[in-house]
């Protein structure tokens, strides 16, 4: 077993911080609130210190990223981050796993694939392709060992903010509510169940195969988000399960204050035709499948109304 550094405690990094200690290994969670699982060490500081995020990793046989900064501040906020975080493994000799997303390749007109050339078409997209582009030249000039997993949009226990799947959706179906959604809710889509993810991050992390190169999170079969709404009407047994779309002209208007809805535009593409990512790579490499659709909308359906419940 080894020791194993998460940076970020959101939806990915603290369903990960947990996965890894499940399976005996020495975790050490960094945030900037020092939140998390009571069952690993939690260390509240500023992942973009380079100095004292080397005295965190120093010993450590793998660092994560899975921090997310605000979304309308990734071009700003993730280069710094992110050489710091590149900087500690290299300078400690960790392995470095990232966690990655979608947004580096063109708008697709087929299943998105690794071996897909990066082509981000928007800033925030060419701010995540550059962080894997530094870390993977890191890794062919030895400097040190990097892998990403890319995933789909999540969804899932934790799934709250910056997330389809938030506080308008989830939970006013199960007020009986119409749920919000923001796109064209009946496009084929690929959605990654989050605790699928930190899976993913563990088994790459821990596999000589997995470092080099990056890889798409085992994903379930494309499908829109009015299904996921009818699946969760069916295991939350509601008499019905509507999806309002909010018309793109409120959105606009609406992103005249506030940054976070004005940088939705960026990614209505993904939305206006499939958006489908091929994991099979993965699945076949390391013999993992996502878990079954409706075992994991049931098992969020069950967090939110614990979380409603509070």
């Amino acid at each position: 077993m080894g020791r194993h550094v998460v940076v970020g405690a959101g939806q990915i990094g603290s369903p990960l911080a947990d996965t890894l200690h499940r399976k005996g290994h020495e975790v050490v969670l960094v945030s900037r609130s020092g939140r998390g699982p009571e069952e690993v060490e939690r260390i509240a500081a500023d992942a973009s210190d380079r100095t004292r995020l080397t005295e965190i990793v120093r010993g450590a046989d793998v660092l994560y990223n899975c921090a997310n900064p605000a979304y309308h501040r990734w071009p700003t906020d993730w280069p710094p981050l992110a050489a710091s975080l590149l900087g500690a493994a290299q300078d400690t000799g960790a392995d470095y796993v990232l966690l990655g997303n979608l947004y580096v390749y063109a708008p697709p007109t087929r299943p998105m694939r690794e071996s897909d050339p990066l082509d981000p078409p928007s800033a925030k997209a060419r701010t995540r392709a550059r962080m894997w582009q530094d870390a993977l030249a890191a890794h062919e000039a030895g400097r040190v060992r990097v892998t990403e997993v890319r995933a789909g949009d999540f969804f899932g226990p934790g799934c709250v903010d910056q997330t389809h799947f938030g506080e308008r959706f989830f939970p006013r179906l199960l007020r009986g509510k119409a749920a919000s959604f923001v796109y064209d809710a009946d496009q084929p889509h690929t959605w990654t169940y989050n605790r699928d993810v930190a899976e993913a991050l563990s088994v790459a992390a821990t596999d000589e195969r997995a470092f080099g190169r990056a890889w798409h999170a085992p994903s379930h079969p494309p499908v829109s988000a009015r299904h996921i709404a009818e699946v969760a009407g069916k295991v939350a047994g509601l008499d019905s399960a509507r999806v309002d779309v909010l018309p793109g002209w409120l959105i606009r208007t609406l992103g005249l204050f506030s940054p976070m809805l004005r940088e939705l535009e960026d990614v209505r593409y993904q939305f206006t035709r499939p958006f489908v990512a091929d994991s099979s790579d993965f699945e076949n490499t390391f013999g993992m499948t996502p878990t079954p659709l409706e075992t994991a909308v049931e098992e969020t359906v069950a967090w939110w109304r614990e979380r409603l419940a509070a």
